[in-house]
């Protein structure tokens, strides 16, 4: 199973330039061809600084990063619940990823130019975010009508089901996106089939051109996302992607930005971000040719984090045996770990932690 964040936004926010410089960092880019309907996708390794260390420990070893999947978006415009522009296939593109990554225009370029006429992130953010909600709002509506006319044919058993839609619909009709709310887990299986596009979590991005110049327009974007209850990231995503053309190895993309002040890439701030915003953890295995790290949802029980591996591990699944990051690095092997009793064995019913390095004992 894979985990998808979405890149939305209005058409010239930079969309496209951010996930080609996603791409173009290492990216595997699937064989969707770009145009302003067709989505491109592509697979991106999270950094990850851990896994490095260990490759480091066991040089043999073919180094495997774990990875998350990036869809470039058709842009929105006004009136897209309506079905206005490509509406339609924006929000069907939507419904289909597991978070949504708002990127928003912060930067000012007259040879691009924005489709509400200027720069306004707090305008451009409340855009958006009303055609999510409207389209939720029509969606709840017409399942209303649909169990409302089951009670009146006598089914009983939509009561419940009843109840729920017409508080969501009040809910998102005051503009009040889904995830704000406290929804019960069964509330949450309720809505599977639906999918609903504010239920979603959110990471707004900063999408700005001169870091410096452009810093106020990111401040509104981060107090926003602040207010929300949400995270955000600044990137200058054109000036990442320039740097990337030129630049022929990390070192040297380092310095480029580093003349530009900017201490980390903010693509690699983006994909962390994304990987917590899914609240994802990393487990990371050493047997065999590879050091490799994998990626289960918080919570994930050691028998089905197994079958990350392959479904004969989670059905023939006996043990594991866990140890931390650290302990693997001083330690140098498995073998001395399990001599030095710093190894810990746990049944089906553990919860996979982040940093793990599990060793699956099966049949």
């Amino acid at each position: 199973m894979g985990f998808s964040c979405g890149l939305v936004g209005f058409p010239n926010a930079g969309k496209s330039t951010l996930f080609n410089a996603l791409t173009a960092a290492g990216a595997k880019v699937a064989a969707f061809p770009f145009s302003t309907i067709d989505p491109q996708k592509g697979v991106v390794p999270v950094p990850d600084e851990r896994l490095d260390r260990l490759a480091e420990v066991f040089p043999d070893k073919r180094k495997v990063p774990t990875t998350l999947e990036f869809i470039d978006i058709a842009g929105l415009v006004k009136g897209a619940h309506r079905g206005e522009g490509l509406g339609n296939q924006f929000l069907a593109e939507i419904r289909n990823v597991d978070a949504v990554v708002h990127v928003v225009r912060c930067f000012r370029d007259p040879d691009v130019p924005h489709p509400e006429g200027d720069v306004d992130p707090k305008r451009d953010i409340e855009l958006v975010e009303t055609e999510l909600l409207l389209k939720d709002l029509e969606t709840f509506e017409r399942r209303l009508k649909e169990l409302e006319s089951k009670r009146r044919l006598g089914d009983k058993g939509v009561e419940k089901e009843l109840e729920l839609f017409r508080r969501l619909t009040e809910a998102v009709g005051a503009g009040t996106p889904l995830r704000s709310l406290k929804l019960a887990a069964d509330e949450r299986r309720a809505l599977r089939g639906i999918s609903p596009l504010t239920l979603k979590p959110v990471l707004y991005v900063a999408n700005v051109g001169d870091p410096e110049r452009d810093a106020e327009y990111a401040r509104i974007v981060g107090q926003i996302a602040e207010e929300r209850g949400g995270a955000s990231v600044t990137i200058a995503a054109k000036l990442e992607m320039e740097v990337l053309e030129i630049a022929e190895t990390p070192e040297e993309r380092a310095l480029y930005l580093k003349e530009w002040g900017i201490e980390e890439s903010g693509l690699s701030k983006l994909i962390r971000a994304g990987y917590e915003l899914l609240k994802l953890v990393t487990f990371y295995t050493i047997d065999g040719p590879e050091v490799r790290a994998w990626t289960v949802p918080q919570g994930t029980p050691a028998r089905r984090a197994a079958g990350k591996i392959h479904s004969d591990f989670e059905r023939r699944f006996v043990q594991a045996e866990v140890a931390t990051v650290d302990d693997v690095l001083a330690h140098g092997s498995w073998g001395k770990l399990r001599e030095s009793g710093r190894l810990k064995r746990v049944g089906e019913d553990y919860a996979i932690q982040d940093g793990d390095v599990v060793h699956f004992v099966i049949a």
